[in-house]
């Protein structure tokens, strides 16, 4: 069974076998199966404490257990085990112990002294058996004994499910999931289309699913292995940001990766849509297939689109010739003639897109906005997709900004946000800043969460990168025409002497960018080198001498290395070895799991929505201490400490490189792109504007002279395969 840290035996430490009965439960996660129990064990006069992992645990219960001993420093020594089953006991005192846990509904520790008494040791055969021999005890009567039986079966059924599953190589948490979705049926379930899983069940996929049909003797040509297949195909489809895909192409990349033939594909893909799972729709002539969630997803967020576009601004009418010159003598600032059309575009509907790059004066505009808004006693909520982009725009704007998430209320208990279309949020108006991130899902949640009559300004960079998920939600909306829409170009004079928002536009209009002088001191910088093999020295050079000494920014904490992909020698994977050996490699004492070895600190990134903890995709955090002894590891994040097992570290990974598409919404105070023509599948302008966007005070950029010139040529070589245009049309 797996438990929540895998102790480590060695030599020192030898596997021992444990038996003995529970005398309290302590702890026990139902979600997860981990519990702490307290044991009577013969040899031992007090009783012992064991640390595992079962699917139900009572007191009274018999177990035996594989593990080691371990010395814990706030709770003194514990018995770590590896495997833990429940086992009937065999002395009547046991027996009596057992039945009157409160395990068994209907049996309470006066009637298992009676059944004990009665029956002995055979009182486990009569209640399975002969449960009619029960009525020869006074004071049962029909109702109880059925009682007695049915809640006996079940717990049965509960154990038999858990072997079977454990057998096959689901873990205890997979397989209490497992039984709470289908119960007494689990086993059949499972045998009959074990695939079923990776749709019902949270946290299953493809893969897992796949591993066990093969034990069970499931054909690889199955029609139900097409089915799953398909779906799975077009689920990794959707990583790389599609809706949807073509048909044809669809069963392409299915008899590829499935290896079975076209015409059972084929079939499968009718079959899934016969069955609901899938959703066909034609898109300029050709019929594309959706993922139903994201179906239902994209033409939620047309509609509630449409639906909040309509009618009156909850303010009412403001004349703007007053509102503009009362808001620039409050604030001090004069805006540009391209900001005041936007100011009075705003006031005049419901739903506003402001879009632009770096330097064009959004922040002002969106501020200047919220001013003439709050004046008119309205109500306005602000939120953005990522931690650090709420943070951001709480600074710029001076009022609360939360995540998305945290402003819908995530509910883990039931894996839903509280706040939707049947419970909206109380608001007036709602601003969401950097929404290029937004994907298809998250929008519908948030737009069905907004109530008939408020406002909805919709603010980002169009031509950064598109959302880590499917959709490209910002562009399609603008490119509909349909939603009114500011898109503001000019660079303001202040911002007009930061190298780095000159650059960025120009990379943007598909120019190369301006070089200076490298003796003198300016905030771009753009570093040519001849191979891989020199950008790798070079960018050594600069995050740990060169940046550091003249600049004096701390290597780990204030600079950033943003690189176009995972893989390769200049890889986010690679890099980040080669970074934490030179700028963390003394540290102890180190852990090693899922390939990263991890130190007291290291920079880290949460790769993962975790609601429990309250972390999010692309939280960067420096890890604060590691208790090898508790296997448990603490990550900093801002003001926070947060505690991680040792087997929840596949959530985290090394962050002293990260790809481009982890920073978006982020800014760092340096970053350092390396531009090599072994990432030329991923040259494309919208990364390399949005990684030099990311940087505040300094941005350089390490590149093979083709290289940078491709990035900066190359625009959206594959465009996303949506269609909320038309549905908005």
């Amino acid at each position: 069974m797996n438990v929540q840290s895998t102790p480590q035996h060695s030599a020192d430490n030898p596997l021992e076998k444990l038996q003995g009965s529970i005398e309290r439960v302590t702890f026990h996660s139902e979600s997860s199966g981990f519990c702490v129990l307290r044991v009577k064990v013969k040899a031992h006069r007090e009783l012992v404490t064991v640390i595992g992992s079962a699917a139900s645990v009572t007191a009274g219960e018999f177990i035996e257990c594989m593990g080691v001993w371990v010395n814990d420093r706030q709770h003194g020594q514990q018995f770590k085990a590896i495997s833990l089953k429940i086992v009937p006991p065999t002395t009547l005192e046991g027996i009596e112990k057992y039945l009157g846990s409160g395990m068994v509904k209907g049996i309470g520790p006066h009637f298992a002294k009676k059944l004990v008494k009665a029956f002995g040791e055979a009182v486990f055969d009569v209640i399975e058996q002969t449960p009619e021999r029960l009525l020869e005890l006074p004071g049962i009567g029909k109702k109880r004994q059925e009682k007695v039986t049915s809640a006996w079966a079940e717990q049965k059924v509960i154990r038999e499910i858990m072997v079977f599953l454990q057998s096959h190589g689901i873990g205890t948490s997979r397989s209490v999931r497992i039984f709470k979705t289908y119960g007494e049926q689990a086993i059949d379930k499972v045998r009959e289309n074990p695939y079923r899983l990776a749709l019902d069940i949270h946290g299953i996929g493809f893969k897992t699913a796949d591993t066990l049909a093969q034990k069970l003797g499931i054909a690889p040509d199955s029609l139900i292995r097409a089915q799953a297949g398909v779906r799975h195909v077009l689920q990794e489809w959707s990583n790389d940001g599609h809706c949807a895909a073509m048909r044809d192409t669809l069963c392409d990349m299915a008899v590829k990766l499935l290896e079975i033939p076209e015409p059972i594909i084929g079939e499968a893909v009718t079959a899934e849509l016969d069955e609901g799972n899938l959703i066909a729709e034609m898109i300029d002539q050709q019929e594309a297939i959706f993922l139903a969630p994201l179906y239902r997803a994209e033409v939620g967020c047309a509609n509630h689109l449409l639906r909040l576009n309509e009618g009156a601004p909850p303010w009412g009418e403001i004349d703007a010739q007053k509102a503009i010159p009362w808001v620039e003598e409050k604030t001090g600032l004069t805006l540009s003639a391209s900001q005041r059309s936007a100011i009075e575009l705003a006031l005049q509907h419901k739903v506003t897109v402001i879009t632009g790059g770096p330097g064009v004066g959004k922040t002002t505009l969106v501020n200047s906005i919220l001013k003439i808004l709050r004046a008119k006693q309205i109500n306005i909520a602000l939120c953005a997709p990522t931690g650090r982009a709420a943070k951001r725009l709480s600074e710029s704007t001076g009022l609360e900004a939360k995540t998305v998430h945290r402003l819908l209320e995530f509910d883990p208990s039931v894996f839903a946000f509280k706040h939707n279309d049947e419970f909206p949020l109380e608001l007036d108006c709602l601003v969401i800043d950097e929404s290029s991130m937004m994907d298809v899902g998250l929008m519908n949640q948030l737009l069905k969460a907004i109530p008939l009559d408020a406002a909805l300004l919709i603010v980002g960079d169009v031509d950064q990168l598109p959302s880590v998920g499917p959709g490209a939600v910002l562009a399609d909306i603008i490119d509909s025409g349909k939603i009114a829409t500011v898109r503001l170009a000019e660079i303001f004079r202040q911002a007009s002497t930061s190298k780095i928002i000159t650059n960025a536009h120009r990379i943007n209009h598909g120019q190369l960018p301006k070089e200076d002088n490298p003796q003198t001191l300016s905030d771009f910088y753009c570093i040519h080198a001849e191979s891989p093999e020199e950008i790798f020295t070079k960018l050594m050079q600069v995050v740990l001498e060169r940046i550091p000494q003249r600049f004096n920014l701390h290597p780990v904490n204030d600079i950033q290395v943003l690189t176009p992909m995972n893989r390769s020698g200049l890889g986010a994977r690679s890099l980040n070895i080669e970074l934490q050996e030179r700028l963390n490699g003394s540290s102890e004492p180190k852990v090693v799991r899922y390939g990263s070895t991890y130190a007291p600190g290291d920079k880290v990134i949460q790769q993962v929505n975790n609601y429990e903890k309250e972390v999010f995709n692309g939280d960067i955090g420096i890890v604060s201490s590691i208790d090898v002894e508790e296997s448990q590891l603490q990550i900093q994040f801002d003001d926070r400490i947060v505690d991680y097992e040792f087997n929840e570290l596949d959530e985290i990974s090394l962050a002293y490189a990260i790809s481009i598409h982890k920073a978006q919404g982020s800014e760092y105070p340096a970053v350092v792109i390396p531009l090599a023509m072994q990432h030329y599948m991923l040259l494309e302008r919208n990364l390399l504007y949005t990684g030099v966007t990311r940087g505040k005070q300094l941005v350089v950029v390490i590149a093979q002279s083709k290289a940078l010139a491709m990035a900066v040529k190359n625009q959206r070589s594959q465009r996303r395969i949506t269609n909320l245009i038309s549905r908005l049309g």
